[in-house]
């Protein structure tokens, strides 16, 4: 009897494991895919996948009726709020309307591939989070000074200025419209468009788009394109010396 008890109990143990087995076979399986996955990412892919994850985590946030007091406060860009820095950064991961979300995911994997190359990831991370910012900023002294009202939110800004930056680094480089692929312009001709369309918004107050955020982000790429990434890049090296000096002297 005993023996016999024995033998049962071993029973669903041996299940159990054959399962835990087959479970870490599995994650192992998926962790190789991944790897796999993200090796065969070229590097302006690595940097858009984490962005794109990022603002989709956001979006489905917004859906959550629980979180929508946060998402006011803190993910979208309002002069008149109580908290004003932090959502100048995080508005830019901020979109409510899932085609807004589509068509800045877009256009940001169209031109990833060529700013990265051109700037690298690390540059190229610094450009898009430092011009979401200014773009935001440049939305608050619009809306200061003409006194208007109201929240702002998405990467158009940060987007903008990837933009600014490859249309002026290759400005001959020929683009197109999704719908209309025959119909061709050169990158400068495109980004001339685009200003003076947002000029055009922020003289006459047209509210569809933030048109004062994509001026900052704009001017904020094609300033990095003329000066940024030849002269003021180069010269972080001293200050990224001092600050492996000041680590090295704590530890």
């Amino acid at each position: 009897m005993r023996s016999h008890a024995v033998s049962m109990l071993r029973k669903p143990m041996k299940f159990f494991k054959r399962q835990a087995d087959y479970g870490v076979q599995a994650s192992n399986f998926i962790t190789k895919e991944v790897k796999a996955w993200w090796n065969r990412l070229t590097p302006g892919e690595r940097v858009f996948v984490p962005i794109c994850a990022l603002n989709i985590l956001v979006f489905a946030a917004w859906r959550v009726p629980r979180f929508q007091p946060v998402m006011m406060e803190y993910f979208c860009s309002n002069p008149a709020s109580r908290s004003v820095c932090l959502p100048m950064l995080l508005s830019t991961f901020s979109h409510y309307s899932g085609l807004h979300l589509l068509a800045n995911m877009y256009v940001l994997h169209s031109f990833s591939t060529g700013a990265v190359h051109s700037l690298g990831m690390e540059q190229f991370l610094a450009l898009y989070l430092s011009a979401g910012v200014i773009s935001s900023f440049t939305s608050y002294l619009y809306k200061i000074v003409t006194k208007q009202p109201g929240l702002s939110l998405g990467a158009s800004g940060a987007i903008m200025a990837i933009l600014g930056y490859v249309c002026t680094q290759y400005p001959d480089t020929r683009l197109g419209i999704i719908f209309l692929p025959i119909f061709t312009f050169s990158a400068g001709a495109a980004i001339k468009f685009i200003i003076g369309l947002d000029t055009a918004g922020v003289l006459l107050g047209w509210k569809f788009f933030d048109h004062a955020a994509h001026l900052g982000g704009a001017a904020c790429g094609i300033f990095w394109a003329m000066w940024g990434n030849q002269h003021l890049w180069q010269k972080r090296e001293p200050v990224l010396r001092y600050w492996h000096d000041i680590r090295g002297a704590i530890k």
